[in-house]
Protein backbone atom coordinates (compact mmCIF):
# COMPACT_ATOMS: atom_id res chain seq x y z
CA UNK A 1 0.00 0.00 0.00
CA UNK A 2 1.24 3.47 -0.84
CA UNK A 3 1.65 5.35 2.46
CA UNK A 4 3.14 8.85 2.58
CA UNK A 5 5.06 9.27 5.82
CA UNK A 6 2.57 11.68 7.41
CA UNK A 7 -0.27 9.15 6.98
CA UNK A 8 1.58 6.10 8.32
CA UNK A 9 0.24 4.36 11.43
CA UNK A 10 3.35 3.33 13.34
CA UNK A 11 1.67 2.34 16.62
CA UNK A 12 0.48 -1.27 16.30
CA UNK A 13 -2.01 -0.79 19.13
CA UNK A 14 -3.86 1.69 16.90
CA UNK A 15 -3.79 -0.79 14.00
CA UNK A 16 -5.16 -3.55 16.27
CA UNK A 17 -7.99 -1.24 17.36
CA UNK A 18 -8.92 -0.53 13.74
CA UNK A 19 -8.88 -4.26 12.99
CA UNK A 20 -11.16 -5.03 15.92
CA UNK A 21 -13.60 -2.21 15.16
CA UNK A 22 -13.77 -2.99 11.42
CA UNK A 23 -13.44 -6.76 11.53
CA UNK A 24 -15.57 -7.52 8.47
CA UNK A 25 -12.52 -7.70 6.22
CA UNK A 26 -11.62 -8.61 2.64
CA UNK A 27 -9.21 -11.51 2.16
CA UNK A 28 -7.26 -11.52 -1.12
CA UNK A 29 -5.33 -14.42 -2.63
CA UNK A 30 -4.60 -16.00 -6.01
CA UNK A 31 -7.07 -18.64 -7.18
CA UNK A 32 -6.27 -20.55 -10.35
CA UNK A 33 -3.85 -17.80 -11.37
CA UNK A 34 -6.12 -14.79 -10.92
CA UNK A 35 -6.85 -12.47 -7.96
CA UNK A 36 -9.73 -13.63 -5.77
CA UNK A 37 -11.37 -12.01 -2.74
CA UNK A 38 -13.79 -13.06 -0.03
CA UNK A 39 -15.57 -10.70 2.37
CA UNK A 40 -15.70 -12.24 5.83
CA UNK A 41 -15.26 -11.49 9.54
CA UNK A 42 -11.71 -11.98 10.82
CA UNK A 43 -11.06 -12.13 14.55
CA UNK A 44 -7.71 -10.99 15.95
CA UNK A 45 -6.42 -13.30 18.69
CA UNK A 46 -5.41 -11.87 22.07
CA UNK A 47 -1.69 -12.31 21.34
CA UNK A 48 -1.96 -10.42 18.02
CA UNK A 49 -0.34 -13.31 16.14
CA UNK A 50 -3.26 -14.75 14.18
CA UNK A 51 -6.48 -13.79 12.44
CA UNK A 52 -9.21 -16.42 12.70
CA UNK A 53 -11.97 -16.98 10.16
CA UNK A 54 -13.78 -19.58 8.11
CA UNK A 55 -14.73 -20.13 4.48
CA UNK A 56 -17.96 -21.68 3.27
CA UNK A 57 -16.76 -24.95 1.75
CA UNK A 58 -18.38 -24.27 -1.66
CA UNK A 59 -16.16 -21.15 -1.88
CA UNK A 60 -13.24 -22.27 -4.09
CA UNK A 61 -10.78 -19.75 -2.63
CA UNK A 62 -9.72 -22.02 0.22
CA UNK A 63 -8.78 -24.91 -2.06
CA UNK A 64 -5.47 -23.41 -3.25
CA UNK A 65 -4.82 -20.73 -0.64
CA UNK A 66 -2.40 -22.75 1.47
CA UNK A 67 1.26 -21.57 1.27
CA UNK A 68 0.29 -18.35 -0.51
CA UNK A 69 1.15 -14.87 0.72
CA UNK A 70 -2.32 -13.43 1.30
CA UNK A 71 -3.65 -9.97 2.12
CA UNK A 72 -6.45 -9.05 4.54
CA UNK A 73 -7.81 -5.51 4.26
CA UNK A 74 -9.65 -3.87 7.15
CA UNK A 75 -11.44 -0.78 5.87
CA UNK A 76 -12.24 1.82 8.50
CA UNK A 77 -14.32 4.99 8.14
CA UNK A 78 -13.90 7.03 4.96
CA UNK A 79 -15.49 10.08 3.36
CA UNK A 80 -15.28 12.67 0.59
CA UNK A 81 -13.54 15.97 1.32
CA UNK A 82 -14.84 18.91 -0.73
CA UNK A 83 -12.44 21.70 -1.76
CA UNK A 84 -15.36 24.10 -1.23
CA UNK A 85 -14.67 23.78 2.50
CA UNK A 86 -11.21 25.34 2.16
CA UNK A 87 -10.23 29.01 2.46
CA UNK A 88 -9.09 29.05 -1.19
CA UNK A 89 -10.40 27.86 -4.56
CA UNK A 90 -6.95 26.58 -5.53
CA UNK A 91 -7.70 23.03 -4.41
CA UNK A 92 -9.05 19.72 -5.61
CA UNK A 93 -11.33 17.07 -4.03
CA UNK A 94 -9.85 14.25 -1.97
CA UNK A 95 -10.88 11.39 0.28
CA UNK A 96 -10.03 10.86 3.95
CA UNK A 97 -9.90 7.32 5.27
CA UNK A 98 -8.41 4.82 7.69
CA UNK A 99 -7.33 1.31 6.68
CA UNK A 100 -5.09 -1.55 7.78
CA UNK A 101 -3.48 -4.17 5.52
CA UNK A 102 -2.32 -7.46 7.03
CA UNK A 103 -0.03 -9.89 5.21
CA UNK A 104 0.60 -13.52 6.07
CA UNK A 105 -0.06 -17.17 5.30
CA UNK A 106 -3.17 -19.25 5.93
CA UNK A 107 -3.17 -22.42 8.02
CA UNK A 108 -6.25 -24.65 8.05
CA UNK A 109 -7.89 -25.55 11.36
CA UNK A 110 -8.31 -29.30 11.38
CA UNK A 111 -9.07 -29.73 15.10
CA UNK A 112 -12.81 -29.38 15.78
CA UNK A 113 -12.20 -28.03 19.29
CA UNK A 114 -10.04 -25.21 17.91
CA UNK A 115 -12.67 -24.49 15.26
CA UNK A 116 -15.40 -24.37 17.90
CA UNK A 117 -13.32 -22.04 20.04
CA UNK A 118 -12.81 -19.64 17.12
CA UNK A 119 -16.54 -19.70 16.31
CA UNK A 120 -17.37 -19.12 19.96
CA UNK A 121 -15.08 -16.06 20.03
CA UNK A 122 -16.80 -14.73 16.92
CA UNK A 123 -20.27 -15.11 18.44
CA UNK A 124 -19.11 -13.42 21.66
CA UNK A 125 -17.76 -10.48 19.65
CA UNK A 126 -20.88 -9.81 17.58
CA UNK A 127 -23.77 -10.82 19.84
CA UNK A 128 -25.11 -8.13 22.15
CA UNK A 129 -24.02 -8.55 25.80
CA UNK A 130 -27.62 -9.27 26.85
CA UNK A 131 -28.31 -11.64 23.92
CA UNK A 132 -29.93 -14.97 24.80
CA UNK A 133 -28.02 -16.75 22.02
CA UNK A 134 -25.16 -18.94 23.21
CA UNK A 135 -23.25 -21.29 20.92
CA UNK A 136 -22.79 -23.70 23.84
CA UNK A 137 -26.58 -24.17 24.03
CA UNK A 138 -26.91 -25.40 20.43
CA UNK A 139 -27.43 -29.14 19.95
CA UNK A 140 -23.92 -30.63 19.50
CA UNK A 141 -25.04 -32.92 16.69
CA UNK A 142 -26.60 -30.05 14.75
CA UNK A 143 -23.54 -27.89 15.31
CA UNK A 144 -21.17 -30.64 14.21
CA UNK A 145 -23.17 -31.07 11.00
CA UNK A 146 -23.06 -27.33 10.33
CA UNK A 147 -19.31 -27.26 10.92
CA UNK A 148 -18.84 -29.70 8.04
CA UNK A 149 -19.99 -26.90 5.74
CA UNK A 150 -17.11 -24.58 6.64
CA UNK A 151 -13.33 -24.64 6.40
CA UNK A 152 -11.85 -22.96 9.44
CA UNK A 153 -8.49 -21.22 9.12
CA UNK A 154 -6.07 -18.96 10.91
CA UNK A 155 -3.83 -16.46 9.18
CA UNK A 156 -0.38 -16.03 10.68
CA UNK A 157 0.34 -12.30 10.79
CA UNK A 158 3.70 -11.55 9.17
CA UNK A 159 3.35 -7.83 8.47
CA UNK A 160 0.93 -4.98 9.19
CA UNK A 161 0.56 -1.68 7.32
CA UNK A 162 -1.71 1.04 8.62
CA UNK A 163 -2.78 4.28 6.97
CA UNK A 164 -4.79 7.18 8.40
CA UNK A 165 -5.27 9.89 5.77
CA UNK A 166 -6.81 12.70 7.83
CA UNK A 167 -5.72 15.89 6.02
CA UNK A 168 -2.40 15.95 7.92
CA UNK A 169 -0.79 17.36 4.76
CA UNK A 170 -2.86 20.56 5.14
CA UNK A 171 -2.53 23.41 7.60
CA UNK A 172 -4.11 23.17 11.03
CA UNK A 173 -6.48 25.98 10.06
CA UNK A 174 -7.66 24.07 7.00
CA UNK A 175 -8.06 20.89 9.02
CA UNK A 176 -10.30 22.80 11.42
CA UNK A 177 -12.43 23.98 8.48
CA UNK A 178 -12.82 20.41 7.24
CA UNK A 179 -13.76 19.16 10.72
CA UNK A 180 -16.42 21.84 11.05
CA UNK A 181 -18.01 20.81 7.75
CA UNK A 182 -17.85 17.08 8.51
CA UNK A 183 -19.53 17.61 11.86
CA UNK A 184 -22.55 19.03 10.04
CA UNK A 185 -23.04 15.76 8.10
CA UNK A 186 -25.01 13.17 10.11
CA UNK A 187 -23.56 10.13 8.35
CA UNK A 188 -21.55 7.76 10.54
CA UNK A 189 -18.38 7.84 8.43
CA UNK A 190 -18.21 11.63 8.34
CA UNK A 191 -18.74 11.79 12.10
CA UNK A 192 -16.02 9.20 12.73
CA UNK A 193 -13.53 10.91 10.43
CA UNK A 194 -14.17 14.29 12.06
CA UNK A 195 -13.63 12.72 15.48
CA UNK A 196 -10.35 11.12 14.38
CA UNK A 197 -9.19 14.41 12.88
CA UNK A 198 -9.92 16.19 16.17
CA UNK A 199 -8.02 13.53 18.10
CA UNK A 200 -5.08 13.98 15.74
CA UNK A 201 -5.07 17.75 16.22
CA UNK A 202 -5.25 17.37 19.99
CA UNK A 203 -2.20 15.10 19.89
CA UNK A 204 -0.26 17.88 18.17
CA UNK A 205 -1.15 20.52 20.73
Amino acid sequence: MYIPEQFKITDHSIAYKIMRENSFATLFSQHEGTPYATHLPLILDKDHKYLYGHFARPNPQWRDIRNQDVLAVFQGPHCYISPSWYETNKAVPTWNYVTVHVYGKVEFIEDENELMESLHEMVLKYEAPDSSYRLQDIDPGFLSGMNKGVQGFKMKIDRIEGKAKLSQNHSIQRQELVIQQLEKIPNTDEQQISSLMRQNLRSLS
